[in-house]
């Protein structure tokens, strides 16, 4: 049975699909069995970043595909060593579904107030449904500044939640690079690809 590692959110363009794209590749870089259950239908964001991935002959190749249900894609788990969920970017019942099916639910969010509050919401309201809050963890997206990332860890840390350490800082290469196939641990600078590295090692050390 594959490990399975999911990401939501409450709305869209948080980063859930950027970091389950960037573990991915990871994964398949480190020789294990991987695939992306993309769960939004209606956007298919991961599923459109493959397409580009395998029409620029990227490597490594990384298998992801379009379901429904959590359920249709647990389905295929024992044929991977990693399953990664990329829910929908949006709240409904599919997040609850994709939570008690996962070991580690990772919810990105920005460090605006905007971003905290109802990410916070999102997690209270699993941990009220029934999973146990060790499973959950944040990770910090399109950070501006060192006191920024301070203050979100800090207001998430009073909420009673994990952080992931490291961050992804504001830049234009990590969206250069993704509109061109690639995670943003391929973008063309090595320092923004260390960043992303580190958090994406972090994440993995969490599954651990």
């Amino acid at each position: 049975m594959a490990s399975v590692i999911a990401f939501v959110s409450q709305k869209g363009g948080v980063g859930k699909s950027t970091l389950a794209r960037a573990l991915a590749r990871e994964a398949a870089a480190g020789g294990l069995r991987v695939k992306v259950a993309d769960l939004d239908t209606q956007q298919g964001t991961s599923v459109d970043w493959h397409r580009t991935r395998m029409d620029a002959a990227i490597e490594p190749s990384v298998s992801v595909e379009s379901y429904k249900t959590a359920a249709q894609a647990l389905a295929v788990a024992d044929h991977f060593d990693i399953l990664i969920l990329d829910g929908p970017a949006r709240t409904s019942q599919a997040t609850l579904d994709i939570a008690k099916a996962a070991s580690l639910v990772v919810q990105p969010t920005g460090a605006s107030l905007d971003d905290l509050r109802p990410a916070v919401r999102e997690f209270h309201a699993l941990v009220k449904a029934g999973i146990p809050s060790g499973r959950l963890t944040f990770a910090l997206n399109r950070i501006g500044t060192d006191a920024e990332e301070a203050d979100a860890r800090a207001y998430l840390g009073e909420a009673g939640y994990s952080v992931l350490s490291g961050c992804l800082v504001e830049r234009p290469a990590y969206r250069q690079a993704q509109n061109g196939g690639y995670a943003i641990t391929e973008t063309r600078y090595a320092a923004l690809n260390a960043r992303a590295d580190a958090l994406i090692q972090s994440l993995i050390d969490a599954t651990e």
